[in-house]
C-alpha cells in the first residue's frame, strides 16, 4: 500500500469458489493505480494487486485448474497519476502494464485523443501484443496512411490445463473518437468474414470469452453485446460464452441463457470480479472438472424473466439443450486485507507482499512524488460525496461547489457585479474525501479542463429562468474531446501566478501520525462497514465483504452559485451569466426560449476569466482560502458513506 493509505477494518465473508477455469477481472481503472488513498474499503495499490496476481496463479497451479487475467479497459482519467502527464498515461501505462493480462481489450477514454490514441497503439498494444484485443477498433497508421486494427481481432488459445478458447473484445458502438480511428459497429462487424470464420474455426472451441467495454445489460441502450451474442450463439448454439463487460462503472452479472453469463467489475480499482466456472466439455486430460479442497461452483445459469436481461421486442437465439455448466461469481473490495485473505494457501510463508510488488509501489510512490500528486493545497474538513446525500444537504459535494464557485469565480474587473455561475454536474468525477486535498485530488474530483465564459449584463429576471430550463433539458454531453479538455498541465508548467498560487504546504509536511492516525488506530470490526450492496442476475450474495448500504439520490443537470448579489437581500436587475464553455449554445438556447424571450447569440459570449482558470482549478483556488485550518495535522477520514 501506499505510505499514507488505510487498510480495511472489515474483511470477505468466505473462501472463493474455485473451478475448472477462473477468471479475475478489472475494468475501468482510469489511473488510479494507487488505491484510494483516503478509503479504507479500496486501500490497496497496484504493487498489492500485483502480488495478489501472483499468488492466485500459483494457487491456481497448485490446484490444477487455470486461471485467467481479463481487463476491459478505459485506463485514463479520473486520478493524477494518469492525468498529470501529457499525454496522459505516460506513467500509469507502464505501471499497469506490471500485470500479466491474459486478455485486455480497449475502451472509449484510449480514444477521445489522438496522442492517446496513438501512445496506445504504438506502445501499449504492443506490450500485450495479440492479448489486446481491438475487435472494431482500428487506427489510421501514421507511417502508411492507412487503417489497421490497434491490437488483434481474435485471440484463439490453448489454456494452460488444455481448454481451447476464442476470445473477441469489442467497444460499444462509440462516436466520440477522434478522427484518426474508427469504430466499426458490432452490427457490421458481426458479418464480416474474418469473425465469421472465428465463430466457426477450424479447431475446437470449448468456450468462447466475449471481452469488451460495454454494459453487460442487453437492455442498456449503449451495450453491442446482444449482437455479439446472437452472431456466435446462431452459429453456436451449444458452446458457452463468458463475457466480460465495463463502462457503466457498476458491479453486475448477467445471465444471458443457460450456457453464457457476464460480468462487469465496478470502477476506479474499488474493484476486483472474480468468476468461476465448472461443467466444460473438453478432451483435455489435464481439465479437472472441480478442483479439491476448495469451495466450487454450484449454481445453474438461470435467465432471469424479470430483470430485462434480454429485450422483450427482440427474441435474441439461445442455446436450447440442457447445460452442466455451473458458476461463481464474487466482486472484491480493492484492499490489502481481501486480498490476503484470498491468497492464503498460495504460498509456504506467511508474508503476503511480493518483490516486484513491492518495487510496484515503491515506483508508485517515486512517480506520485516526481509530479507533485501530493502537493497540498487544504485540509478537506469532511467528506463531499455526489450521490450520497440530498441535493443540496450537507455533504453533497454540489453544495460545495455552489460555495467554491461563488467565492473564487470572479472576473477582478468586474467583481462588483452581480453574477450567476452555472456549471454542469457531470464535471465531477468522482467525491471529495475527508483530509488532506491534494494536486492528485484535484483530478480525481474534477480532472476537465472546461473554462469559464459569460455574457454580460443579462436581464435577472430572464437569467434568473436559465437553470431550471437546463435541468429540465437533456443532460450536456461533450463532444470531440482534446488533449486540452483534460487536466493534463504539469503543476510545474510555466502558469500566470495570478491564475495558479504557488503551493503553501506540501502533503510531505504533513505529520506521520496524522497521515498513518487512521492505520494505527483503527483494530478489526465485525460491523458492516458502508459499501457496495450489489444486487444482480444471481441476487444479492456477491459482494465479497458484507457492507451496509450506501443511500444514492439523483442529481440535477446543472448547479448554479451566485456572486455578489446585493447585501439587503434585494435582486439584482441585472447579472454577469457565467458558465462552462462547452455549454454556451444550451444556455444561450435556454435565453432564446419562448418562456425566457431573450435576444442573445453566440457572438455575445466571452471569456468570464483567463482560460487556464478551469473546473480543474476553482477547488485548489478555494481549499487555498477556505482549508487553511489543521492543515499541519489533517485527518483523514473512513471514506463515502461513513456517518
Amino acid at each position: 500500500m501506499q505510505p499514507d493509505a488505510s487498510n480495511a477494518t472489515t474483511g470477505p465473508k468466505s473462501p472463493l469458489e474455485w473451478g475448472q477455469i477462473n477468471f479475475m477481472h478489472t475494468t475501468d481503472t482510469h489511473g488510479w493505480l494507487e488505491g484510494h488513498i483516503k478509503e479504507q474499503n479500496y486501500g490497496a495499490d497496484w504493487g498489492d494487486f500485483v502480488s495478489f496476481t501472483r499468488h492466485m496463479k500459483q494457487k491456481a497451479n497448485k490446484l490444477g485448474v487455470d486461471l485467467l487475467l481479463v481487463d476491459t479497459g478505459d485506463l485514463h482519467d479520473g486520478a493524477g497519476l494518469s492525468d498529470a502527464t501529457s499525454p496522459n498515461g505516460l506513467v500509469s501505462n507502464s505501471i499497469f502494464e506490471n500485470v500479466d493480462y491474459d486478455l485486455l481489450t480497449i475502451g472509449n477514454h484510449e480514444l477521445y485523443v489522438t496522442e492517446i490514441a496513438y501512445e496506445t497503439f504504438s506502445n501499449f498494444s504492443k506490450v500485450y501484443g495479440d492479448k489486446y484485443l481491438t475487435s472494431n477498433v482500428q487506427i489510421k497508421n501514421p507511417a502508411t496512411g492507412q487503417f489497421e486494427y490497434i491490437g488483434a481481432q481474435y485471440r484463439y488459445f490453448t489454456t494452460e490445463r488444455g481448454l481451447n478458447i476464442m476470445a473477441f473484445g469489442v467497444l460499444f458502438d462509440f462516436t466520440g473518437n477522434s478522427n484518426v480511428s474508427k469504430v466499426i459497429k458490432a452490427a457490421d462487424m458481426v458479418k464480416e468474414q474474418w469473425f465469421l470464420d472465428a465463430v466457426n474455426y477450424k479447431d475446437p472451441i470449448d468456450l468462447f470469452v466475449l471481452t469488451g467495454h460495454n454494459p453487460v445489460r442487453f437492455n442498456d441502450s449503449s451495450s453491442s453485446f446482444d449482437t455479439v451474442f446472437s452472431a456466435i450463439r446462431s452459429q453456436r448454439p451449444d458452446v458457452p460464452i463468458q463475457g466480460f463487460g465495463g463502462h457503466t462503472h457498476i458491479r453486475d452479472f448477467a445471465v444471458w441463457d443457460n450456457k453464457a453469463t457476464a460480468l462487469e467489475s465496478g470502477r476506479y480499482c474499488e474493484t476486483l470480479g472474480w468468476l468461476a466456472m465448472s461443467g466444460i466439455n473438453s478432451s483435455a486430460k489435464k481439465v479437472k472438472k472441480n478442483p479439491k479442497g476448495v469451495p466450487n461452483p454450484t449454481r445453474s445459469a438461470v435467465p432471469p424473466r424479470s430483470t430485462g436481461t434480454v429485450s422483450a421486442s427482440v427474441q435474441l437465439p439461445t442455446s436450447t439443450t440442457p447445460s452442466n455448466l455451473r458458476y461463481a461469481r464474487r466482486y472484491l473490495d480493492w484492499n490489502r486485507q481481501t486480498f490476503a485473505y484470498h491468497a492464503k494457501g498460495s504460498q509456504n510463508f506467511d508474508a503476503f507482499g511480493t518483490p516486484k510488488g513491492a518495487a510496484v509501489t515503491s515506483e508508485i510512490t517515486t512517480e506520485r512524488a516526481k509530479l507533485n500528486l501530493t502537493s497540498l493545497y487544504g485540509c478537506a474538513p469532511e467528506t463531499y460525496c455526489q450521490y450520497c446525500k440530498p441535493y443540496g444537504a450537507d455533504g453533497n459535494i454540489f453544495k460545495l461547489l455552489q460555495t467554491a464557485l461563488s467565492t473564487v469565480v470572479v472576473n477582478e474587473t468586474r467583481k462588483n457585479n452581480s453574477r450567476m455561475i452555472i456549471i454542469n454536474t457531470g464535471s465531477i468525477r468522482f467525491d471529495l474525501a475527508k483530509g488532506p486535498f491534494t494536486y492528485d485530488d484535484s483530478f480525481i474530483v474534477s480532472p476537465f479542463d472546461d473554462a469559464f465564459q459569460f455574457i454580460p449584463d443579462v436581464p435577472y429576471e430572464q437569467a434568473s429562468k436559465v437553470i431550471d430550463i437546463l435541468n429540465a433539458g437533456p443532460y450536456q454531453k461533450k463532444r470531440d474531446l482534446e488533449a486540452t479538455d483534460f487536466g493534463f498541465n504539469s503543476i510545474l508548467a510555466d502558469r500566470d501566478t495570478c491564475i495558479d498560487p504557488p503551493l503553501t504546504h506540501s502533503y510531505e509536511g504533513v505529520t506521520r501520525r496524522s497521515k498513518q492516525g487512521g492505520r494505527l488506530i483503527r483494530r478489526q470490526s465485525t460491523a458492516p462497514t458502508p459499501g457496495y450492496t450489489t444486487v444482480d442476475d444471481f441476487g444479492n450474495d456477491g459482494d465479497d465483504t458484507v457492507h451496509s448500504n450506501i443511500p444514492h439520490y439523483a442529481q440535477p443537470n446543472d448547479l448554479q452559485a451566485n456572486g455578489s448579489f446585493p447585501l439587503d437581500g434585494s435582486l439584482p436587475k441585472t447579472v454577469d451569466l457565467v458558465f462552462l464553455d462547452f455549454i454556451a449554445s444550451y444556455i444561450v438556447n435556454a435565453l432564446n426560449s419562448a418562456d425566457v424571450g431573450g435576444n442573445f447569440s453566440l457572438s455575445q459570449v466571452s471569456y468570464y476569466m483567463d482560460k487556464k482558470f478551469t473546473t480543474n482549478s476553482y477547488l485548489p483556488a478555494y481549499a487555498k482560502i477556505a482549508w487553511q485550518a489543521n492543515v499541519s495535522n489533517c485527518s483523514v477520514g473512513e471514506g463515502i458513506g461513513f456517518s
